[in-house]
């Protein structure tokens, strides 16, 4: 994924930035020795620092649907990581290299997100955007001085280039079998109480309990839920009980 980004932005900014200049683009660290090796103008597009975007991590599962509408998988959203690039011009006089920063300004300044038709690899097959920002205040923790002392060179003019770029986590939740029909009967049933009789016995005998009362059917209502999964919908039926 990072190395499509990486050729995402050669592309745009060779078309953007460069506009058929003889200037060659370098990921690579703008070391003592590559700035000695180099035998030409340059832009050099570093990436410095990689780290998950922790304000934009989702936790809802998304569902994913066949063709018919009907969810086959569920899976977490990707995370996102912010691609920090520092950017700095290399040619023979300052002023050559401060007119490629500000074309790199002019270029990302316009624009939220990488215009889908420099897309390459992974990132043009997935619809979520490449989000940039360029030249915005380093966090409180990391000091752009660090950065060049790491790198054993002298402080130069540069630009903090942030695409922030989705990466999938391949983990996935299956989906249950397709429920194909489902049956649900619900039965109410009424009954009240029968006054006890016995033949040729008073009613009721002294100082005997009286008997645990008799119950009668008056009424019975049965109903049956049946649900169709292709129109997601479920239909209710009034049963007639057997001998009525």
């Amino acid at each position: 994924m990072i190395h499509d980004v990486d050729e995402s932005l050669r592309t745009l900014v060779r078309r953007d930035v460069l506009n058929g200049a003889n200037v060659d683009i370098s990921f690579e660290a703008p070391s003592k020795e590559w700035s000695t090796r180099r035998s030409g103008p340059a832009l050099n597009l570093y990436l410095y620092d990689i780290h998950e975007d922790l304000q934009r991590r989702g936790v809802q599962f998304e569902e994913i649907r066949n063709e018919r509408g009907l969810v086959v998988e569920r899976r977490p959203p990707p995370r996102e990581f912010k691609l920090s690039y520092l950017v700095t011009a290399w040619t023979q006089r300052p002023e050559d290299e401060h007119r490629l920063l500000s074309a790199v300004l002019s270029c990302f300044l316009p624009i939220d997100a990488m215009p889908a038709d420099v897309l390459k690899g992974e990132v043009a097959d997935q619809p979520y955007p490449l989000r940039v920002t360029i030249g915005l205040p380093l966090p409180a923790d990391r000091a752009i001085s660090d950065v060049w002392s790491a790198l054993g060179g002298e402080l130069k003019a540069s630009l903090d280039l942030v695409v922030t770029a989705p990466f999938d986590t391949r983990r996935r939740r299956d989906y249950g079998p397709l429920v194909l029909e489902e049956r649900i009967v619900m039965a109410q049933l009424q009954e009240e109480p029968m006054e006890p009789t016995f033949v040729g016995v008073p009613s009721p005998l002294p100082g005997v309990p009286p008997p645990s009362p008799v119950y009668r059917r008056v009424a019975e209502e049965t109903r049956e839920s049946v649900g169709d999964p292709e129109t997601q919908t479920v239909t209710v039926r009034r049963l007639r009980p057997k001998g009525s």
